[in-house]
């Protein structure tokens, strides 16, 4: 029923798809409007709305290297650096 569109984005001049199944999202949704930026634009859009993102310091409870993290850590909660997070999550799927 849909098929993917070449559309313009405002913001940045380039062409992206919209495609058949973001169509069918956007009509399941009722969004009436199509995109008017691509994926790169909204993403930046977002972020800049947002404003800048505060990190926190911890200490990994796996390794107990240093770890930047986007949110307060809580005593009673372990905090995983990115690489000890990755292999627990890899043995939980």
């Amino acid at each position: 029923m849909y098929e993917d569109k070449i559309l313009k984005c405002k913001d940045c001049g380039n062409e992206f798809v919209f495609t058949a199944g973001e169509q069918e999202f956007y009509a399941e949704h009722g969004f009436q409007n199509e995109p008017q930026r691509c994926k790169a634009c909204r993403d930046a859009r977002k972020a800049a709305l947002r404003g800048p993102r505060e990190y926190f310091t911890a200490v990994c409870a796996a390794c107990g290297k240093e770890a930047k993290v986007p949110f307060e850590p809580k005593a009673d909660r372990p905090v995983y650096c990115s690489e000890c997070f990755a292999k627990i999550k890899g043995e939980n799927a």
